[in-house]
């Protein structure tokens, strides 16, 4: 058993332990059962505890297996009754820009300004099960289009300002939205980004568009959003109910294989799961500020702007997290006593290589947890919060995805932290690791990342895709009837899970599975290297592994550093862990959520066409790999 790095000092204040209660147990694992064996009882608990506005009806779960299974087929509500609910006074919705603006909302004037939207819609002539798409930044307008889209049984569905138009068609252009909302200049990095033109080449193929509703200081030639909210004056409170498996967001895959995927999502299965995790993973309470470094072309700003369903107020950044100094989100969360602080494990890695020290330097007192999500989470990194942010934080390494809105493993408040490793599996999902033959995966032993049950924001479907064929091909074609997500994970001892990376970018290194995250650990370690990606190359009718690392600026890639690496790997992980090659490379693909693209690189290498490179953010690393003779 490893040495934990935290424990809770107390636990009887927590809403997990409430539950423990009411489930008659007294341990995390015999609760975890409890919540599979009784989904009914579990997801009606979280629905009364967390005070959600509807009914759930009399009616549990319907049906079986995963595309059949339908949840609460006789519920009435409108999630944003939940999501609005509370003290007038309260302030719910923070803004902050790049350069220090910041705005705050009431609750009140969040009411108000989602029922104008709402009326506003209406007016335009939208209905339930229409469309509604954004391009915009993470600002206040796009929370209250968002609601007010909900209030009407509308469907939301954003992409960030700095997706590019063919990025931005390659998704809209499948859903065909009636009324678009659109940033027309944002800030990052300390320079103004214009975006009016990139808006009209969009708007101009979006035929379907009946109105360009835009943010920011250069409107025209659209309608501004300060505008055209003051030409909205409902008389009453517009809220119209549906039932729990009417479509709220489409969010969209990353599209790196092809077209991205639409995956619709039941507006009430994405709030009752999000609780769920808010509230008893992650400690989320009422009159709590939560923050998430997110843009709103990743499902993290879904699972943010669902936060204001637990009584917390959210706070919304737009801008470079590391601009104009390193501890920006620590000032952020010291001036605004932020109690939930979200990032992903490549900024809190970055900002462990650049020594920050914010402990020294900060006074967060209000600060209980740190979550982190992206890719896997560094035994280092897990090292550098207790030592250098605080020892009293619960560090929460999460994961799930855009296909189920959630996680499938996270943190939990009243167990102890263990470097390197998500804490716990998401209550009411049976998530299991599977061997190649659908074996349940003995503890310590690398395998398929699966889930055995549904859930509430299991995906309603994919959008054009009647017959569900695309569903049922991108998750059950590996195991019937099961979940597979993709990821290649590992059980430990002390009950919690190891990220081992993709499985679709596992290395095979003489017929043993290897995951990329296992050589990234050993590699990143080095101070002269700030990223690695390894992939397998086609080599002599086998394999061989290709190690590319990017260097701090003006380092090169020295004979002797590249021995130390080799070293590392052989003694740290094993033999076979140590590439063929290890060659410095100038930059590496990513999404648009700043996920490195492994396949691509593979595909580049081994002369694979690549078929969607406007899913990349920075399409044009790939060049290099293109022309590269190894």
């Amino acid at each position: 058993m490893q040495r934990a790095l935290w424990a809770p000092a107390s636990t009887e204040q927590l809403a997990i332990e409430e539950l423990q209660r009411y489930a008659q147990v007294s341990d995390f694992k015999s609760l975890h059962k409890w919540t599979i064996d009784n989904p009914e009882l579990f997801w009606r608990y979280v629905f009364d505890d967390c005070e959600v506005v509807g009914s759930l009806g009399n009616q549990g779960a319907i049906g079986r297996g995963f595309l059949e299974t339908r949840f609460f087929p006789d519920a009435q509500l409108n999630i944003v009754d939940t999501l609005l609910k509370g003290s007038d006074e309260q302030i719910i919705i923070t803004e902050i820009s790049e350069s220090g603006l910041k705005k705050e909302y009431t609750r009140s004037q969040a009411r108000q300004i989602a029922n104008q939207v709402a009326f506003g819609l209406q007016q335009i002539g939208l209905k339930e099960g229409d469309v509604v798409s954004a391009v915009v930044a993470n600002v206040a307008e796009t929370i209250f289009f968002a609601l007010g889209a909900l209030k009407i049984g509308a469907i939301f569905s954003s992409t960030s300002a700095d997706f590019g138009t063919a990025t931005v068609l390659d998704r809209f252009q499948q859903i065909n939205p009636k009324v678009l909302l659109v940033t027309t200049n944002y800030q990052y990095n300390g320079r103004e980004i214009d975006c009016s033109e990139k808006i009209a080449e969009i708007t101009a193929q979006l035929p379907t568009v009946k109105k360009v509703i835009a943010i920011g200081s250069q409107s025209l030639p659209y309608l501004s959003f300060s505008d055209w909210l003051a030409t909205c004056n409902p008389e009453n409170e517009i809220s119209i109910p549906g039932g729990f498996e009417r479509p709220g967001f489409i969010l969209f895959s990353s599209g790196t294989t092809g077209r991205p995927k639409c995956i619709v999502h039941s507006a009430a299965g994405v709030l009752l799961k999000v609780l769920s995790e808010q509230k008893y993973h992650l400690d989320i309470r009422s009159q709590d500020n939560i923050f998430y470094y997110t843009t709103c072309g990743w499902m993290m700003w879904n699972w943010l702007f669902m936060g204001l369903g637990t009584g917390a107020g959210i706070v919304l950044f737009d801008g470079n997290p590391l601009f104009p100094n390193p501890q920006r989100l620590f000032d952020i969360a010291e001036q605004n006593q932020l109690t939930f602080l979200g990032v992903s494990a490549k900024y809190i890695d970055s900002i462990r290589k650049l020594d920050l020290k914010p402990k020294e330097s900060h006074k967060s007192s209000k600060l209980r947890t740190i979550a982190s999500t992206g890719s896997p989470l560094s035994h280092e990194c897990f090292t550098y919060i207790y030592e250098s942010v605080s020892p009293n934080i619960h560090l929460a390494s999460i994961s799930g995805g855009t296909d189920i809105c959630g996680c499938f493993m996270l943190g939990v408040p009243n167990l102890p932290v263990y470097a390197g490793q998500l804490q716990v599996p998401a209550l009411g999902l049976d998530v299991q690791i599977f061997s190649e033959s659908g074996q349940v995966a003995d503890v310590g032993v690398k395998g398929e990342l699966v889930c055995r049950n549904a859930f509430p924001s299991v995906p309603l479907y994919f959008w054009d895709d009647p017959d569900k064929k695309k569903f049922q091909s991108a998750y059950f074609a590996r195991f019937a009837n099961v979940w597979t997500h993709g990821d290649y994970v590992e059980k430990t001892a002390e009950g919690g899970y190891i990220m081992h990376g993709r499985s679709d970018a596992t290395l095979n290194a003489g017929g043993v599975r290897i995951g990329t995250a296992e050589i990234y650990r050993i590699t990143e370690e080095f101070a002269e290297i700030t990223e690695s990606l390894a992939i397998a190359q086609n080599w002599d009718g086998d394999t061989r592994v290709v190690l590319f690392v990017k260097m701090v600026e003006g380092l090169v890639l020295s004979e002797g550093l590249i021995e130390q690496i080799k070293l590392a790997l052989k003694q740290k992980a094993s033999p076979r862990h140590v590439p063929a090659l290890i060659v410095q490379a100038p930059d590496f693909p990513r999404t648009k959520s700043n996920k490195l693209v492994e396949i691509a690189v593979a595909n580049a290498i081994n002369k694979v066409e690549i078929t969607n490179l406007s899913a990349l953010a920075n399409p044009e690393s790939l060049n290099w790999f293109k022309d590269l003779n190894l």
